[in-house]
């Protein structure tokens, strides 16, 4: 316990800034408080427009990768903020992985994120040696919302599908509906009702159905998706939205592992440098991906 309260005092040492600016910036310090290892090799790379970053570390494989995409509301959060987080999930699953630093709302509200990510899984698909089931999908909060909808694409137009996906933290659900919005507010230091409405404000036109799959991957046809790890923490206000997830995928005869992890808070695995129980998320995640990939 000692280990996740450092982390809430971390998080709740100063407020949250009310600029989009602001925020970004907090995010990034936020989650770069910790460095990458030594031993990861970056390479920056053009994915088809969209600025991303290969990592690696010795030992793992090239032809395998884990393709993240970072939480922060499709709001804010960065390559910078989730660093440490997707080097050390690339680790423990030894192989190569890319993030994907997609447009931002409000500047660039629905559905540039959604275009941004199947515009990722295709720059993967067209270097013409890494095969579908050599690829895993994972993100964190609204990057597991994206990882969902670019699945649920990829079912849509009967196309290739990666090997499993990989989802911390999803906010699957931007209708709000959660039973745990109102019963976890308390212990949740981080995401709040109405700070989600003002995050789908800015990335939903005004006019769009919250409940559409593109953006509430909670309300996709998951038939034929691959399988799934859903890893959430006890004191989330998201935890409804993780567990209706694995319900609704599970009774479509998806294979899904979902992990409660007591006293977590949300995207615990971003602090994995001082968190053990962030560490050991990770371990599990790199396993289940091994499993698959």
């Amino acid at each position: 316990m000692a280990q996740i309260d450092a982390v809430r005092a971390l998080l709740s040492s100063k407020p949250r800034p009310a600029g989009w600016l602001e925020r970004r910036k907090r995010l990034d310090q936020v989650g770069a408080v910790w460095p990458v290892a030594d031993d990861v090799e970056f390479s920056e790379v053009d994915v088809n427009g969209v600025p991303g970053e290969y990592s690696i570390v010795p030992g793992s494989d090239a032809s395998r990768v884990l393709l993240y995409f970072h939480g922060g509301g499709y709001c804010s959060g960065s390559i910078r903020s989730h660093r440490r987080l997707v080097t050390e999930a690339g680790r423990v699953a030894r192989m190569r992985t890319l993030a994907v630093a997609y447009r931002l709302a409000p500047e660039h509200p629905f559905p540039a994120a959604y275009d941004d990510a199947l515009s990722a899984w295709q720059f993967l698909r067209n270097q013409g040696i890494i095969a579908a089931s050599h690829i895993a999908i994972g993100g964190d909060s609204a990057g597991a919302g994206l990882t969902l909808g670019l699945i649920g694409r990829l079912c849509d137009a009967h196309e290739e599908l990666p090997a499993c996906a990989w989802l911390i933290s999803p906010w699957a659900d931007l209708t709000m509906s959660g039973s745990t919005l109102a019963s976890k507010a308390a212990v949740d230091p981080l995401i709040h009702k109405e700070y989600l409405n003002e995050l789908a404000d800015a990335y939903l036109p005004a006019d769009m159905d919250r409940k559409d799959p593109r953006v509430s991957p909670l309300y996709v046809d998951f038939r034929n998706f691959p399988p799934m790890l859903i890893q959430v923490g006890s004191d989330e206000t998201l935890l409804d939205d993780a567990a209706r997830l694995a319900a609704r995928a599970g009774a479509a005869d998806v294979a899904v592992t979902l992990q409660i992890w007591p006293h977590m808070i949300h995207a615990w695995p971003l602090w994995n440098a001082h968190l053990e129980d962030g560490r050991r998320a990770l371990a599990n995640a790199g396993a289940f991906i091994r499993l698959h990939v």
